[in-house]
């Protein structure tokens, strides 16, 4: 399925980015980084915000820089998140997910596969996933795009909520849009 994506539409969800997990994570401050600006689009833009937590009590809570930007947070214990009534709740009036986080075949992979049973058209944002090997993401975003999910950047998603230049959130954004790894 091709579209563009829609602020009105979207619901960005951040799955476990937690304290204890991403000093594992391949490139972990790049994902953090990437996924703080969909964070901050989001927010200026009008897109609701969830996070997921998988035990938090063992990893920690969400990271600093992404914790105090949500508009829900969903503890859990599946992998899946999508199977979390808290998720579905959160995503109630919204069609499409937005996907970030880690680790990218374990979590990230069964909560995207799920939103998509579940009727959701979902985009995992590749520069805001990881893992802890490059073997692992590399085939988890295969298996999604071979499934039906889409495959962007941070920086693709934040230009179609954008839509254009004019929009006052624009220049807000521009600096962290030009933070590169």
């Amino acid at each position: 399925m091709t579209f563009l994506h829609d602020r009105t539409a979207d619901a960005l969800v951040l799955v476990d980015l937690q304290a204890r997990l991403l000093p594992a994570i391949m490139r972990g401050k790049a994902v953090v980084r990437r996924a703080r600006l969909l964070v901050r689009a989001a927010k200026a833009l009008g897109v609701p915000v969830v996070l997921t937590e998988q035990t938090p009590g063992k990893l920690g809570a969400t990271v600093p820089p992404l914790a105090d930007a949500t508009d829900r947070v969903v503890v859990k214990t599946r992998f899946d998140a999508s199977r979390e009534p808290a998720l579905a709740d959160a995503l109630e009036e919204r069609t499409r997910a937005v996907v970030a986080g880690a680790e990218a075949h374990v979590c990230v992979l069964q909560t995207c596969l799920g939103l998509l049973a579940r009727g959701h058209a979902v985009t995992v944002v590749a520069d805001a996933v990881g893992s802890r090997r490059a073997e692992d993401k590399a085939a988890a975003l295969a298996r999604l795009a071979a499934a039906g999910v889409t495959v962007a950047t941070s920086e693709m998603i934040v230009f179609e909520w954008l839509e254009t230049a004019d929009d006052q959130a624009f220049r807000e954004l521009l600096p962290m849009i030009r933070d590169t790894d």
